[in-house]
């Protein structure tokens, strides 16, 4: 489930860039592409949730390091590119 929520995630925040890009309204493309990466954390939490419920430990320690470094790159990337264009906006306003 997490891998969909990423992909939507992803799709979203392309779309936000583009629709901001050709000068249409991309603040639901944004919300889309952030909220979508908030529900890929969750759906990841609730994985490793289950396996720490069913004791799978090997899961765990194989998964757990590496996909914590990527998830936290890629939330600060699906936050900086889903407020890109609200930046370019305060500075095109100055």
């Amino acid at each position: 489930m997490f891998l969909v929520l990423g992909i939507i995630a992803i799709v979203a925040t392309v779309l936000n860039l583009y629709l901001y890009k050709v000068g249409k309204d991309y603040k639901v493309a944004m919300s889309m592409g952030l909220s979508f990466t908030a529900l890929t954390l969750v759906a990841e939490h609730s994985i490793i949730s289950d396996w720490v419920k069913v004791k799978d430990w090997a899961a765990l320690l194989d998964v757990v390091p590496t996909m914590t470094t990527v998830l936290w790159v890629l939330t600060i990337i699906s936050i900086l590119l889903n407020t890109i264009p609200i930046l370019l906006e305060l500075k095109k306003h100055d």
